[in-house]
């Protein structure tokens, strides 16, 4: 069976830094527990109030310290632990509420004035596996803005595909500016839960998204699968990329990340973090 990290080539990247902390992502996600042990060294600063967990049993506690782990863990802890030099910018969306261990999801409008906020802090990743509810043209229109916001500042955004088995796109998917995450069982295969789509297709990449250990609430470990995880590899990925070359802009990065000739599939091909990595390291155009 092949290892998250093996799946899409990280190791040799993560051999070569653990991350600069002047390169930032925003996790637009429930509250981090940071009093968890694994959590102790790394740079965790809220945006706004309810950054950091007060219930350990919630559901928007657990899903954003598990995103976290998989990012900013110590190295040598179960969890992947991409980039713990990198600086986690939390935004949350999800509120602790009592919802017996489900994630709540947000509004597009929501989830877009989180986007500015983890830009306008300095984010240059924006990590965002937030499902969203409710959508009508106004908010719709909003998330876009937010999206375009982000492009003009030179940043990228990560984004899950979703866990609904679906095929087709969302207003997220459908930006030109946001990599797409498509979540990648061990065998090589997209998940069966997993959305699909063109956009995905085209501009997305997959990443591992079962089996996936990483931090719980109550300073524990826990083992999860879905696409909100597979777009932590690809966030991390990107951020360990820009601590190598921090010159390169976010068109240059998107592209050594999605690589090859134009696609038309409905899946895109996994994440080759190493191809990526000596793509940035030969001379540009």
């Amino acid at each position: 069976m092949t290892l998250p990290l093996e799946l899409i080539r990280l190791q040799g990247l993560m051999a070569l830094t653990s991350g600069n902390a002047d390169v930032r992502i925003g996790l637009v996600d429930g509250p981090v527990a940071t009093d968890h042990p694994d959590l102790a060294e790394a740079t965790i600063v809220p945006l706004a109030s309810g950054g950091v967990c007060d219930r350990d049993d919630s559901g928007a506690c657990s899903h954003g310290t598990f995103v976290a782990g998989i990012l900013a863990a110590r190295r040598g802890s179960s969890a992947p632990a991409i980039c713990p030099g990198c600086m986690l910018l939390v935004r949350p969306v999800f509120g602790e509420l009592a919802e017996g261990g489900s994630i709540p999801t947000a509004t597009p409008d929501e989830v877009g004035r989180a986007i500015v906020d983890c830009v306008e802090a300095g984010a240059r990743i924006v990590n965002l596996s937030a499902a969203t509810r409710a959508p009508n043209t106004r908010v719709e229109a909003g998330l876009s803005q937010a999206l375009d916001h982000v492009a003009r500042r030179g940043a990228l955004v990560a984004a899950a595909a979703g866990n609904q088995a679906t095929l087709g796109s969302s207003s997220i998917t459908r930006h030109a500016g946001v990599v797409t995450v498509v979540g990648y069982d061990a065998e090589r295969r997209p998940m069966r839960d997993t959305n699909l789509g063109a956009s995905a297709g085209r501009r997305g990449v997959g990443a591992p998204g079962e089996g996936i250990v990483s931090l719980s609430s109550g300073g524990q470990l826990a083992t999860r699968a879905g696409t909100s995880f597979a777009t932590a590899f690809v966030s991390g990925a990107i951020a360990l990329l820009w601590s190598l070359f921090p010159d390169a802009d976010a068109s240059r990065v998107k592209a050594a990340l999605l690589g090859g000739p134009r696609r038309t599939s409905v899946a895109p091909p996994l994440l080759d973090a190493e191809a990526a990595r000596a793509a940035l390291a030969s001379p540009g155009p």
